[in-house]
């Protein structure tokens, strides 16, 4: 590794901390974090088993639930080996294209999954607001061009943070205060002018997510208007019901994205604190959302029991 004027000229390894502060706690830390990772695991598992094999699921809404189940697995593949092997292994170095790959999956992830719970909003708002042609609306054709809008829309936006960074060839330091390579953590090692990585970063940041987030809320505020204005009470109640799900999910998702991302760049909480929100902004959706529609979705509820004990349970 080339060192000038106290600086780090391309580094080829970068070292990642874990949890500053909290280093002597790394080892039980990792126990909670590896559970959240199996939870997730199992349960995306099953919904990529059970949503393919059950002809009943076989509607958009569900067909957006195993992509957001394949993403949220690939969520935890990208973040979960390394910061288990930090915190039980003190397996701290990475090789700093590894670092960007890292960094490249997650928030690329993180862009996928935001985009499939605008097309699951949308999904809603049609078959709430326009039901007599949801399924003229959203034909297999339009579901497939709206994940792969979605993807490539991930891909090439986030694909810009780790080739900006390429472009730094001096670094203060090469110590990571972090559990994984997340973008402003690494820009912030540079010894040069960031200012376009951060700019871009918070462009793509809320091109993404808070291009989402709103139409995200305009479609559940029409969703709500519509359902208070149905003449039935029993209407209300089951088209209100049908949201209840997705409506969680939103909410979990984006009110952790922002308070991660915001107190990361203007916030003044401590450094484990905001490392610690910002892993179980990662973690905890991947390992909730399966288990918040398996409640709430009788033919996944019933198919994992069917699973699990053998036996043949009616929908009924």
């Amino acid at each position: 590794m080339r060192i000038y004027n106290n600086s780090f000229v391309d580094p080829p390894t970068v070292t990642l901390v874990g949890i500053p502060g909290l280093e002597h706690l790394h080892f039980w830390i990792g126990f909670p974090f590896c559970l959240l990772c199996l939870v997730a695991l199992l349960g995306n598992v099953l919904l990529l088993i059970i949503i393919p094999t059950e002809r009943s699921l076989h509607q958009p809404m569900y067909i957006f639930l195993a992509v957001l189940a394949a993403t949220d697995l690939g969520l935890c593949a990208a973040i979960a080996p390394k910061m288990l092997a930090i915190f039980w292994f003190h397996a701290r170095t990475m090789a700093f294209d590894a670092c960007l790959t890292q960094l490249f999956f997650i928030h690329a992830l993180q862009g996928m999954e935001s985009g499939i719970l605008l097309a699951m909003a949308f999904d809603r708002y049609v078959a709430i607001c326009d039901p007599l042609r949801h399924s003229a609306i959203l034909t297999p054709t339009i579901l497939s061009r709206m994940i792969l809008v979605v993807s490539v829309r991930a891909v090439v936006l986030v694909g810009l943070l780790p080739l900006l960074i390429r472009r730094l060839h001096f670094f203060h330091t090469t110590v990571i205060a972090h559990s994984y390579c997340e973008h402003m953590a690494v820009v912030k090692l540079a010894a040069e002018n960031i200012q376009v990585n951060k700019s871009v970063g918070l462009f793509v940041a809320f091109t993404i997510l808070g291009f989402d987030m709103i139409f995200v809320l305009v479609s559940y505020t029409l969703i709500i208007w519509t359902v208070f204005h149905l003449p039935q009470k029993k209407a209300r109640l089951k088209a209100l019901n049908t949201c209840t799900a997705h409506i969680f999910v939103f909410l979990e998702f984006y009110v952790l994205a922002f308070f991660s991302f915001l107190s990361h760049r203007f916030g003044h909480l401590t450094p484990y604190t905001h490392i610690l929100l910002s892993t179980i902004y990662l973690l905890v959706p991947p390992a909730l959302n399966p288990i918040v529609y398996g409640v709430k979705t009788k033919e996944i509820r019933v198919k994992v029991l069917r699973i699990f004990t053998k036996k043949d349970i009616s929908l009924q």
